[in-house]
């Protein structure tokens, strides 16, 4: 079993930047494809990027539209999201997560197992 913990978040003004990390233990987090999610106040969670194992990257082309990068640091047993030009539709609270094996749909919370307990970025003036 894998633990996640997301750090980074905070409060940032329209186009600023945040790198968001997602830290693991228990497993090597190289085992792992890994995703970022988000929640918006009164939104349901959604699919921001997720990182292959073999370290693809792959976006949610509507929301991050070349802002984002996700990267992996296996050495470091941890996962990145560095979001630059952030909007105030960008607030919300991130949570990173492993996605089961051979299982689901990348962009499919239900397809992810092990979850963080989420960090908080307010995009505001």
């Amino acid at each position: 079993q894998v633990q996640l913990a997301e750090s980074g978040g905070g409060l940032v003004q329209p186009g600023g930047s945040l790198r968001l990390a997602c830290a693991a233990s228990g497993r090597s987090l190289s085992d792992y494809t890994v995703g970022w999610f988000r929640q918006g106040p009164g939104r349901e969670r959604e699919y921001v990027a997720v990182i292959t194992r073999n370290g693809a990257a792959v976006y949610a082309t509507e929301i991050v539209k070349g802002r984002f990068t996700i990267s992996r640091d296996d050495g470091k047993n941890t996962v990145y999201l560095l979001m630059n030009r952030l909007k105030p539709d960008d607030t919300g609270v991130y949570y990173c997560a492993t996605k089961k094996t051979s299982s689901g749909t990348i962009a499919d919370p239900a397809s992810y197992d092990y979850w963080g307990q989420g960090t908080q970025v307010t995009v505001s003036s």
